[in-house]
């Protein structure tokens, strides 16, 4: 799994002053008319939150904490097929971590929508937080934080991208639905379309016809590895809200 180049400098940083904070907690909400699998991988040498996933029925929210110094990703499993105790045993259209309910440090096959987090014991200092398309996409999501705040805010989609993706970025699940995009770095594997080699920098690695269709679906993500400008958010706070399928009515999102 990718994380963006822009992402990964962000979160060198160095930690000062004496304004430290011992936790914070992430409020995972299911906005989606369907039960989805929230899971989450830490980098390395960051502890795995919740043990790595769990289910969330519609309509639901789970708090999770995290160590303020936490850095990784989180995103939401869909279509599983149920086992005991909710656990997709058989895996899950999207997302899927080995077919375990508890993903334990796992990465979730791509495409898969990624919040992606760096934070900063220090209180002083802003914490590091975007979201991202570079694999691809499966389901919308936002950030905030608690209270809410509009310098804070990544939204959601103006559009699911599932019912725009070119057929050649389309996965397909067993009913031939489209259940999520692939990103053409995925889906093609060239140096052009994933920013590597002689495309590895800022002025070599444009954006192309497919990110252009991620980001005209999905303004405040990430379509590619160097979007410019940057959809990178940095604030201080202990409680960020991280809504899938979020209403993109402000009101809603506010009182959340």
């Amino acid at each position: 799994m990718k994380v963006t180049s822009l992402f990964v400098l962000s979160i060198a940083f160095f930690l000062s002053g004496n304004t430290l904070v011992k936790s914070c907690h992430f409020h995972i909400s299911n906005k989606c008319p369907y039960p989805i699998w929230p899971a989450n991988a830490a980098n390395e040498g960051h502890s795995v939150l919740a043990n790595g996933g769990f289910y969330l029925p519609p309509g639901e929210q789970k708090k999770i904490q995290a160590p303020a110094d936490w850095v990784g990703r989180i995103w939401a499993r869909t279509g599983c097929t149920l086992g005991p105790d909710k656990n997709p045993a058989c895996g899950c259209e999207t997302g899927d971590c080995g077919g375990k309910l508890m993903c334990n440090g796992l990465i979730g096959a791509p495409p898969a929508t990624l919040v992606q987090i760096a934070l900063q014991p220090d209180k002083s200092k802003s914490n590091f937080y975007d979201v991202s398309l570079v694999d691809g996409y499966n389901i919308p999501v936002s950030v905030s934080t608690i209270p809410y705040s509009s310098k804070c805010y990544i939204g959601g989609c103006n559009k699911d991208i599932n019912d725009c993706c070119p057929q050649e970025l389309a996965l397909l699940n067993d009913k031939g639905e489209v259940v999520g995009c692939k990103s053409a770095c995925l889906a093609f594997d060239n140096d052009k379309f994933c920013c590597r080699n002689a495309y590895g920098t800022p002025s070599k690695c444009k954006p192309t016809v497919y990110s252009k269709i991620f980001k005209e679906a999905c303004p405040s993500y990430y379509s590619y590895a160097f979007d410019n400008p940057p959809p990178l958010v940095n604030c201080v706070s202990d409680d960020y809200l991280i809504t899938f399928c979020p209403s993109t009515r402000v009101s809603e999102i506010e009182s959340a």
